[in-house]
């Protein structure tokens, strides 16, 4: 008498999504590097005293360091990911994003609440936000944009001593299982592409 064996009604191996890029985030795997400077740049702070103990500030410092010292500026600011800079402001891409195309808008002075900002800074930080919903748009063609800031801790803020804007582009639905169940973000998009993509607007 034969054995009947069942076979398994679901056969298909388990999908992996694989994000690498995510693995010094989640480990702090380098002790040595400096907070916002990217290996490229890690040329910067050339003594311990120079470091500025801020992400933003050490990203700005990191980037015309290099530009000082021979590489090409636009070399520097895709090392950092930084898309735009103006006299007052700049705009970089958020380097552990919610969605693809997170950006983030904030001053050059090292300042921690919206109310300190001088009156010429607060304009061109505006003036920065509605070009990066323009932008944002033309690129993503998102369904929704989400712009805000989160002051203090208490408030969610991530780096609370160094005040920002994010702008970041939604699409109804883009909020899944992985996101709730697993505190995970899937994006489909690498930063350097992102990079790219954004920065072409705004350089027009």
């Amino acid at each position: 008498m034969s054995k009947t064996v069942l076979k398994p009604r679901y056969t298909r191996r388990m999908d992996r999504l694989w994000t690498p890029w995510r693995y010094s985030y989640i480990t702090r795997s380098d002790p040595q590097a400096r907070s916002g400077v990217p290996a490229a740049l890690s040329a910067w702070p050339p003594t311990e005293a120079e470091d500025k103990h801020c992400v933003f500030c050490n990203m700005i410092a990191a980037v015309d360091y290099a530009v000082d010292h021979g590489l090409e500026r636009e070399t520097a600011e895709k090392a950092a990911h930084i898309v735009y800079r103006g006299q007052y402001c700049f705009i970089c891409l958020n380097a552990f994003p919610y969605s693809t195309g997170h950006l983030l808008l904030l001053p050059y002075q090292h300042l921690d609440t919206l109310a300190a900002l001088p009156v010429d800074v607060a304009h061109e930080l505006m003036t920065l936000a509605q070009r990066s919903e323009l932008a944002l748009r033309e690129v993503y063609l998102p369904g929704g944009i989400n712009m805000g800031l989160n002051l203090g801790e208490a408030a969610g803020a991530g780096i609370a001593d160094h005040m920002h804007v994010h702008a970041l582009p939604r699409w109804s639905g883009d909020t899944n299982f992985m996101t709730v169940t697993a505190e995970t973000r899937v994006l489909p998009e690498a930063l350097d592409v992102t990079w790219e993509r954004l920065r072409a607007v705004f350089k027009n």
